[in-house]
């Protein structure tokens, strides 16, 4: 391979510029109609868990569906609330919408790309500050979501919006500690160092399992997604913040949701599952840059996305609904201590071991292994004993208990039995 082919594309500002202008148009060609699939996808999935059909009739096995929504939709009237704020309430999906899409611009999803003006980056903007970026923008989402639930003037849009503000604020909280032991363990915060680390040193799945546990809880909340979909919760709040939408309004707030399951599932595979990486081989990470290394580096990303986001859909016909006590208790009281202790655990431990010159290997990835594996057993099994989700658990203590129910029992068998009024039994 040509010393022109190995060279940067970002030494020559022209081609630099062109690439990423086709990056931007190609990708977001391709993700815009991958969240339009990812609506007929849950429906197909719900239907297989609930042994039936789903759609089938729009298009060779429903496949047209997703089209005929969004026509729908177009066609719909806009209705906007006379005493709302207009503006606002025009803006609200948008902000919601595009903050989804931005996300995903540091994520790279395959490897390099060999061009004749030098070697292409597959991702959007690779930018130094990799995840940092990502969890920055995505923390802009709850703006378009609180705007939606205030602009409305509707009592359920603002519950459903003070519900979600409240819980995305308290669990951004639980997933940005959860990667502080990722940066740790690669002491860099770029998505190809955090890839090219789990590839000399294993994948953070099992060097990190408690982060990553941490960080996949925070991602169904920050998603909105079952069990954590309280700010919706149609049958509490009709349909939480976006009661008073119609039309396309309405259908950029569900965009952006499956947007941000997206994003979530490609960060889960990057920062836990090594990205692009292909597992068990190193010829993906070594040699010069190739067609057939990116179309390959890419399927596997695409794999490992689609593993979450089918695990999405299977939790949401799964799991029921938390409370919301629960819900606010599992990320002050659970989530966050957890991930506090984690981070100074991690750090000792990696201390410890560059003391005794022990560095990214097998040895250190056992290590780590074992060190999960003992930590997550405390927290199961020790640690949770259903008070610390349940807040309105009561205190009292078993033999409390049992005495409240002996005395209850004996007061029910000394009162007289009640007397059927005539005509009562008929």
């Amino acid at each position: 391979m040509g010393p022109l082919l190995m060279t940067p594309i970002t030494d020559d500002p022209t081609a630099f510029a062109i690439a990423s202008a086709i990056k931007v148009v190609v990708f977001f060609g391709v993700y815009l109609v991958t969240v339009a699939m990812l609506t007929l996808a849950e429906r197909k999935v719900s239907a297989w868990i609930q042994d039936r059909h789903g759609p089938n009739r729009t298009g060779p096995g429903g496949l047209l569906q997703p089209a005929a929504d969004g026509l729908k939709n177009f066609m719909k009237e806009e209705l906007s609330p006379g005493a709302g704020n207009s503006v606002l309430f025009a803006l609200a999906p948008a902000i919601a919408f595009c903050t989804a899409m931005l996300s995903w611009a540091v994520i790279p999803f395959a490897a390099p790309l060999p061009t004749p003006w030098g070697v292409v980056s597959l991702a959007i903007a690779d930018l130094p500050v990799g995840f940092i970026f990502t969890l920055a923008i995505a923390s802009l989402g709850v703006f378009g979501i609180t705007l939606a639930g205030w602009a409305s003037n509707n009592k359920y849009s603002l519950l459903g919006g003070l519900r979600s503000s409240a819980q995305m604020i308290s669990y951004e909280i639980a997933m940005g500690l959860s990667i502080i032991p990722v940066l740790l363990l690669v002491g860099n915060v770029t998505m190809g160092s955090i890839i090219e680390q789990q590839a000399l040193g294993g994948w953070n799945v099992v060097n990190l399992s408690v982060a990553f546990l941490t960080f996949l809880i925070s991602a169904f909340a920050e998603t909105n997604r079952l069990p954590f979909d309280l700010p919706e919760a149609e049958s509490e709040l009709v349909a939480g913040y976006h009661t008073e939408y119609s039309s396309m309004k309405f259908s950029m707030f569900f965009i952006a949701e499956y947007a941000n399951m997206l994003t979530a599932s490609g960060l889960m595979a990057t920062l836990f599952l090594g990205g692009w990486d292909i597992p068990f081989t190193t010829w993906d990470n070594t040699g010069n840059p190739s067609l057939l290394k990116t179309a390959l580096t890419f399927g596997s990303f695409a794999t490992k996305a689609g593993f979450f986001l089918f695990f999405y859909m299977w939790i949401r016909w799964t799991l029921p609904r938390f409370r919301y006590d629960q819900l606010m208790s599992l990320g002050w009281r659970f989530l966050l201590p957890l991930s506090l202790g984690y981070i100074v655990l991690i750090a000792s431990v990696l201390l410890g071991l560059q003391s005794l010159g022990i560095h990214a290997g097998r040895l250190q990835t056992g290590v780590l292994f074992v060190l999960n594996v003992l930590v997550l057993v405390a927290v199961f099994l020790i640690f949770d004993r259903g008070r610390l989700v349940s807040p309105t658990t009561s205190k009292m203590s078993a033999l409390e208990m049992r005495r409240l129910r002996l005395q209850d029992s004996a007061a029910s068998a000394l009162s007289p039995t009640p007397r059927t009024e005539p005509g009562m039994g008929d």
